[in-house]
């Protein structure tokens, strides 16, 4: 029987600090949610003067990447590509900025990141998604 690996707190918090250091490098304000293994908003950080609309953009993003197991860029490229009919699925924000977060193949949470472009809303959040394989989760 294999164990389910698990974020713990203090995982999700340097995430976030991997993520929050290439935003700060930057000069970027933006929100960034992680979710758990079960799809659950474990950590939401936002900086200060980011926008507001940003807090619930960082979370469904977070929650696209969750559900689909994959990059909202690939979602984001699938509609821009002409698939339209990718919009009416539910769960689906298909804008980059939402990643799925693997240790050891198994999908143990997600992370979104909403606040500039998209594009640099995707460098963020793969620096916090880089950070998942310098921990060692809980199983």
């Amino acid at each position: 029987m294999e164990l389910k690996r698990a974020l713990s707190l203090s995982d999700a918090y340097a995430i976030v600090a991997a993520a929050r250091s290439k935003a700060v490098e930057n000069h970027w304000n933006v929100v960034i949610a992680i979710l758990d293994e079960g799809g659950h908003l474990m950590l939401l950080e936002r900086a200060d003067h980011t926008q507001v609309g940003s807090v619930q953009v960082a979370q469904e993003k977070a929650r696209t990447a969750f559900l689909f197991r994959r990059s909202t860029k690939v979602m984001e490229e699938t509609v821009v590509g002409g698939r339209i009919v990718m919009l009416n699925l539910p769960g689906n924000t298909p804008v980059e900025g939402g990643l799925p977060l693997f240790s050891e193949g198994q999908l143990v949470g997600a992370i979104g990141v909403s606040g500039v472009q998209s594009f640099q809303d995707g460098i963020i959040a793969a620096a916090g998604a880089e950070a998942v394989e310098q921990l060692t989760l809980s199983a």
